[in-house]
This record gives structure tokens, C-alpha cells and sequence, in this order.
């Protein structure tokens, strides 16, 4: 059993900019076949438009208001939401709140820097 605190986890900065702790990942523990990190933004801070071509994801809003986009959906959400991007979805989130936005990724496979694509056309609405 692998068992990792968030409040011992380095940050580090993903493709993306969105500062991020990864609990738990092939990288620092038994877990092959995905990854849970926890992710923060900034009062006014977004990620980077992108995709993943073959991760699927799932946000899970714990603190803050935030405005995501998935392709053409756009929705405000907060805590307890939980949002699935499917491999190869555009999205972006902004934290549209006067705290620090956290949430949690759960990506399938893990996360992974070569496997971000930036998104250069992004209609943000």
C-alpha cells in the first residue's frame, strides 16, 4: 500500500500552467494505469487551452468557482462537481472565484507531459 499526503508532494508546473501535486502516479507508487494529483489556480488564473489525445480525464471541484470549457460546452462549477473530458476533447478552466481554485485530475493513462497538446485556435467564450 502506497499511501502519500498532499501535504508532502512537490508541486511542479504542467504543460498547461496549471500548478499541480501528483498523489499518486507510476512515478511514486504502485499505480500503473492512471494518476490523482490535485491542482490549483490563482484568483483570475486559467490553463492553457489543450487536449490530451489519449488520457481521458476527470475534474473534481474541491474549493472555489471556476468556469469550464470542453469543446463548445461551457459551464461555472464548484465544489463537489465533477467533470469527464474524453481523449482528445479541447478544455480549459478559469477560476472565476476570490480564492485559490483546487481540484482534483484523475487521468487514464497517468498524466504525462508529451501526451498535452496546445491548442492555438481556442474560441474562448
Amino acid at each position: 500500500m502506497d499511501v502519500k499526503n498532499i501535504a508532502e508532494v512537490p508541486a511542479f508546473t504542467t504543460v498547461d500552467s496549471s500548478e499541480i501535486r501528483e498523489l499518486l502516479a507510476h512515478r511514486n507508487s504502485c499505480i500503473v494505469n492512471q494518476s490523482l494529483a490535485e491542482a490549483r489556480l490563482p484568483v483570475g488564473g486559467k490553463t492553457l487551452a489543450h487536449y490530451h489525445p489519449k488520457c481521458e480525464e476527470i475534474y473534481y471541484m474541491l474549493e472555489g468557482t471556476a468556469q469550464m470549457q470542453v469543446e463548445d460546452d461551457v459551464r461555472d462549477v464548484g465544489p463537489g462537481d465533477a467533470i469527464a473530458i474524453p481523449p482528445g476533447a479541447r478544455h480549459q478552466i478559469i477560476n472565476t472565484g476570490d480564492a485559490i481554485l483546487k481540484f482534483l485530475c484523475c487521468c487514464a493513462p497517468a498524466y504525462e507531459h508529451e501526451d498535452t497538446v496546445m491548442v492555438t485556435d481556442w474560441p474562448e467564450k
